[in-house]
């Protein structure tokens, strides 16, 4: 990223002045690039503005203004010295004064021999400087730029271009008019230049070509660009409601979206119905295009018991490359032999400071035994007892370990409880953006004979696969979580699929205890995952960490929360209400769900200070927020939360600090944040907070399930404080319908294999 200082008197602006709110276009020479992010674009030039018609003396050519402008929005490739039509509007920057922020750039083509030697020598075309520019121009004259789009072999007639100069010329003039056509086409359906750019890596110099013969394309192939923006380009384009490709493009964005629910595959029947429900078309249509998908292997069709299952072929890869790889695994010879596993157990169970319970010796000696082990229970009942040991255990017979978590925050409470450093599984299994994939797999696995793995109910299919894939063949491989939380956000349900299929040893710990059973968190916890519904009134006459605040009225409780958050908390248990306090809720909407919430929060706790709204988003200075998204770029993740540390409203970014990293976004990045003072229920998996808030209220009755409940109360680690209907409580305890997840992992791993499960088309 370059960065230039910006001119103090950036904000004058040529007469007349135009009101903010309307748009305006203005044309001139960029005289001056102060700066360029060649990633996406954003770009600050000074502007050389052409006067309006309007203002032109009679029988005279347009005269430049005598004030250049400072504008700033997103192009490729600008130059200094080129012509550019620009539309936007005026802004006032608070340091730098009035500027035109642009939403579209168009580059003018110059008609004058002198324009044309300045635009062809400002550095736009590889093996073109100003005297090369110079001699075109003088062989050609205002014939130069259709020489170079229709007969470049002519230029061989120029002193100083040979046949290797005159095909690095057309490659690059073809380049450049590719970008900028693209770029024209692709701005009036709103799909900025940083898209424009990955639309271009994508295709290469047959970009534009590619996008008008079938612009559903760009949802299909480019991530960022969602179906809506395509098929909104494809209907200015002529392509109809029944095209198709619309209607393949639609399948896989619907496909997406229960994918998106934590499902693997889904039904053919409900697949169909969505569709033809989502596009307004007709099933015959529908049923067309998924065989055109499955013949191009976008998708893979699977005959099940009593029904088709359709998958992203990604998806489908990974479930059955999973199954191929645990099965390798649980099959492979050890590489840290134990000549007498029990002995080996006890020795190690006598040599730490905590004396093992029945349960936890015998999860240790499970391990001693087994090449694949599930360890699961609650909170309370000693987990990270078990992993200590077990790492004592391979320790002493000198075998590598690796402690890794799904997220940095599980990662971090791993390494202190445990005292060994533990990863993120991204980090483990060394994750490149540039490459798109994994450095470590089968053919470069990882150098451990054990590998532990905590919060394993938060890996979803594609993560569980690519750690397969990197598991040494004589490895122990130890999967430690809470089976009776939420499952993954992503799509699958790996530990309960792994503990169903019974492939596998499953040790579950049950008993808690003494210290955690002097927790009411604990206990009530327990209770909750028993379907017994707590107690509901906390004894006034000592001090608790669990309560219930009954509260009818949403808006009441909204109110409430904000009290606890701000004032009574901090002040009762001298906890810092941004930092140690979270809201979680079961919902985003509502008057108490986590959009609302924040609102209030953000107010109540951080008021003041410059900010920055994206939609009905506001970010403050200080903030607390939240990723959204994986960003392998970077190094950022789904789930993690941060605090804004920094903002420059003149480049448009600003920087968000993760673990004592800062991260930078640009503004037009931050669909990827949301601030986090109340979160979801679901979005909390893998973390702990020392105090967590939740309303419960029957307005999220559709919500109101044993597992998040309970996924909810075991986030708080000193104090859990409920607030909403005792019905509502009284209704999630009781409900242990869980939703189910499309998923055949368990089917794929139980002994022995379905038959008759193949990979078909509709014409089989």
């Amino acid at each position: 990223m370059n960065r230039m200082p910006q001119s103090g008197n950036a904000g004058q602006a040529p007469e007349p002045r135009q009101p903010d709110e309307q748009e305006v276009e203005l044309a001139g020479t960029l005289d001056r690039l102060l700066f360029h992010n060649e990633e996406n674009g954003y770009t600050v030039l000074r502007l050389n503005p052409v006067l309006p018609e309007s203002a032109r003396q009679d029988g005279k050519r347009p005269m430049f203004a005598p004030d250049a402008v400072t504008c700033v929005g997103c192009m490729l490739n600008p130059r200094q010295g080129v012509q550019l039509r620009l539309k936007g509007r005026w802004v006032n920057n608070h340091r730098y004064g009035r500027q035109l922020a642009f939403a579209a750039a168009e580059e003018i083509l110059p008609a004058t021999v002198e324009g044309i030697r300045l635009y062809l020598g400002s550095g736009l075309i590889s093996g073109v400087g100003e005297g090369m520019a110079g001699r075109i121009v003088k062989r050609f004259g205002e014939d130069s730029l259709r020489v170079l789009d229709e007969e470049p072999e002519a230029l061989l007639k120029v002193r100083g271009i040979g046949k290797k100069t005159l095909e690095r010329i057309r490659k690059s003039w073809a380049e450049h008019r590719g970008m900028r056509d693209l770029l024209l086409f692709l701005q009036p359906h709103g799909i900025t230049p940083a898209y424009a750019l990955r639309v271009y890596r994508a295709y290469g110099a047959h970009a534009l070509e590619i996008v008008r013969e079938n612009p559903y394309r760009l949802a299909m192939d480019i991530r960022g660009i969602g179906f809506v923006t395509a098929d909104a380009a494809a209907r200015k384009l002529g392509f109809g409601q029944e095209h198709p490709l619309r209607i393949q493009a639609g399948a896989l964005y619907v496909l997406q979206k229960y994918m998106d629910e934590g499902n693997v595959y889904v039904p053919e029947a409900d697949l169909s119905e969505a569709v033809r429900a989502q596009l307004d078309v007709g099933a015959d249509m529908v049923a067309g295009s998924i065989d055109s998908l499955a013949r191009e292997e976008r998708i893979v069709r699977e005959e099940m018991e009593g029904e088709t299952g359709i998958y992203l072929s990604r998806y489908h890869h990974c479930e059955t490359g999973t199954a191929h790889y645990l099965r390798r695994l649980l099959h492979s010879p050890r590489s840290v032999a134990f000549a007498d596993p029990q002995a080996a157990a006890d020795k190690a169970a006598s040599e730490i400071p905590i004396t093992l319970a029945p349960e936890q010796l015998n999860a240790l000696r499970a391990v001693t035994r087994s090449k694949v082990l599930v360890l699961t229970g609650g909170p309370g009942t000693g987990k990270t007892t078990v992993i200590n040991a077990v790492i004592r255990l391979f320790r002493e017979n000198r075998a590598r370990i690796l402690l890794g978590a799904p997220t940095g925050r599980a990662a971090k409470r791993m390494t202190e409880a445990c005292a060994h450093e533990a990863r993120t599984l991204h980090r483990l299994l060394e994750y490149s953006p540039r490459e798109d994939g994994f450095a470590r797999n089968e053919d470069r696995p990882l150098a451990c004979g054990l590998l532990v793995v905590d919060e394993s109910s938060m890996m979803d299919c594609l993560l569980f696969y690519h750690l397969l894939k990197a598991v040494p063949l004589g490895a122990s491989l130890v999967l430690v979580g809470d089976v009776h939380q939420l499952p993954s956000v992503g799509p699958g349900n790996v530990l309960a699929d792994v503990i169903k299929a019974g492939v596998v040893p499953v040790v579950e710990l049950t008993e808690i205890f003494r210290q955690a059973s002097e927790s009411e968190i604990v206990c009530n916890a327990h209770l909750i995952n028993r379907g017994v519904v707590p107690p509901l009134e906390s004894n006034k006459n000592r001090l608790s960490d669990f309560y219930f605040i009954h509260q009818h009225d949403p808006e009441k409780a909204a109110g409430v929360m904000v009290d606890l958050v701000r004032s009574h908390i901090p002040r009762r248990f001298g906890l810092n209400p941004v930092d140690d306090i979270q809201v979680l809720t079961p919902m985003h909407k509502g008057a108490v769900g986590a959009g609302r919430m924040n609102a209030l929060l953000q107010e109540a706790l951080n008021p003041n200070g410059f900010e920055v709204r994206r939609g009905d988003r506001i970010f403050r200075l200080h903030d607390k927020v939240m990723q959204l998204r994986n960003n392998y770029d970077k190094d950022v993740f789904n789930g993690d939360m941060g605090r804004i540390a920094f903002i420059d409203p003149q480049e448009r970014v600003l920087s968000v600090t993760f673990d004592d990293r800062p991260v930078p976004y640009e503004f037009s990045e931050l669909d990827e944040l949301v601030p986090a003072y109340a979160i979801s229920i679901h979005k909390s998996q893998g973390s702990e907070y020392e105090a967590v808030v939740i309303p419960v209220m029957m307005q999220h009755y559709v919500m109101l399930q044993r597992n998040l409940i309970y996924t909810g109360v075991t986030r708080g680690k000193k104090l859990v404080i409920l607030v909403g209907e005792a019905r509502a409580l009284q209704m999630a305890v009781r409900n242990n319908k869980i939703r189910r997840r499309y998923t055949r992992l368990a089917a794929r791993l139980a002994p022995p294999a379905l038959p008759g499960v193949r990979r078909v088309t509709r014409q089989d």
